[in-house]
């Protein structure tokens, strides 16, 4: 399998979305795919331009099979983590502190994801259900069931009303949170849907599959609105929206993660230097100082790059093993990572540079 040339980068389809070479496309000031714009840097000079200087804070040991998710909660106190142990761990990303562990499904998890008041948390399993859980009490609120596989992947709506997840039947199914009642079933890929995720408004849902293809759904129709395709024989693994909506990021076994703009089926840009072609690597967004892609990869590191120009900005060393799960914090210069098999761990990592943002509280 060839890596990615980056070819389209410089594709020449006119969507208005490129104002600058074809070659390096700019995504606009006026379409950034940040909802909130971060405080006004410096004028760039040396110390500006060193980009981000994350260092290691804390490791955190407990889990006695591979990660598979590690996920900060919406208001930035907790960080919860699955693994293929059947648990849930609920931990202080300041202190490294375990404060509960989650009970009850009997096989694996593969994904979590947490309400938007962080007062409940979902979480997908080889068991074949999802659970809801209070995370205060650690006691599970909701136990859903309909899948006729594993369960893979799962996200919250922003209004906390709706639950989307996807299985290796291939269906996509979208959740009443409040009834713990399945409302839509997508038959939607014909291979493991392995990613999915409502925009800003909840009107869409993004899913990925291995079968190779990125899906747009309307969520209250269920209708497929847009199809979009790896190049070559890059197999998708990982979606989502950007936080404003506008895009969408996609990661590979071809080791390229790309930044598309979806209404013109368009890749904008393509990040690569890290490794993917084995695992279900996770990518995400990094907003509190500067703009990021983070991503974990099969050489036991985490890779960060400019938005905007493409360029590794810092590489995370530390961990043992393969790094198959990443996450930013909401409001602070904080990624969480975490390690599979001979590793196990997840690693707290903090920026304290006050170039590009708010320091990390000690």
């Amino acid at each position: 399998m060839q890596p990615h040339d980056g070819t389209d980068d410089s594709s020449t389809e006119d969507d208005g979305a490129s104002q600058t070479t074809e070659d390096d496309p700019q995504i606009p000031e006026t379409q950034d795919p940040f909802p909130q714009p971060v405080a006004p840097q410096p004028i760039p000079g040396p110390s500006a331009r060193k980009g981000p200087h994350y260092e290691l804070k804390h490791t955190l040991r407990g889990h006695t099979k591979s990660i598979s998710s590690v996920k900060f909660s919406p208001d930035g106190t907790l960080l919860a983590s699955c693994a293929a142990d059947n648990v849930v761990k609920i931990w202080s990303p300041y202190t490294g502190e375990l404060i509960r562990n989650l009970n009850g499904h009997t096989k694996g998890l593969s994904d979590i994801a947490w309400s938007p008041d962080s007062v409940y948390l979902a979480s997908a399993s080889d068991d074949m259900t999802l659970r809801i859980w209070d995370v205060d009490s650690g006691l599970t609120s909701k136990t859903l069931k309909g899948h006729t596989s594993f369960v893979f992947c799962v996200n919250y709506n922003t209004a906390g009303t709706q639950l989307v997840s996807g299985g290796c039947d291939g269906d996509v199914r979208i959740w009443n949170t409040a009834k713990g009642k399945c409302i839509k079933t997508l038959n939607a890929h014909l291979d493991y849907v392995t990613a999915v995720h409502f925009n800003r408004d909840a009107s869409l849902i993004v899913s990925c599959s291995l079968d190779g293809l990125i899906r747009i759904w309307n969520t209250t129709s269920g209708q497929c609105l847009k199809t979009l395709a790896e190049g070559g024989n890059a197999i998708c693994q990982h979606v989502q929206f950007s936080p404003n909506s506008k895009y969408i990021l996609s990661t590979a076994h071809d080791s390229s993660i790309r930044l598309w703009d979806y209404h013109t089926s368009r890749c904008l840009k393509t990040y690569v230097g890290h490794q993917n072609t084995k695992y279900c690597i996770a990518a995400c967004f990094s907003v509190t100082g500067g703009k990021w892609i983070v991503s974990g990869s099969e050489d036991n590191k985490v890779y960060l790059w400019d938005l905007q120009s493409r360029v590794v900005v810092q590489v995370l060393e530390g961990h043992q093993d393969v790094v198959v799960a990443v996450a930013t914090h909401p409001d602070q210069n904080m990624i969480a990572s975490g390690s599979i098999e001979s590793d196990l761990t997840i690693r707290i990592w903090v920026d304290l540079s006050p170039v590009l943002g708010k320091a990390v509280p000690s």
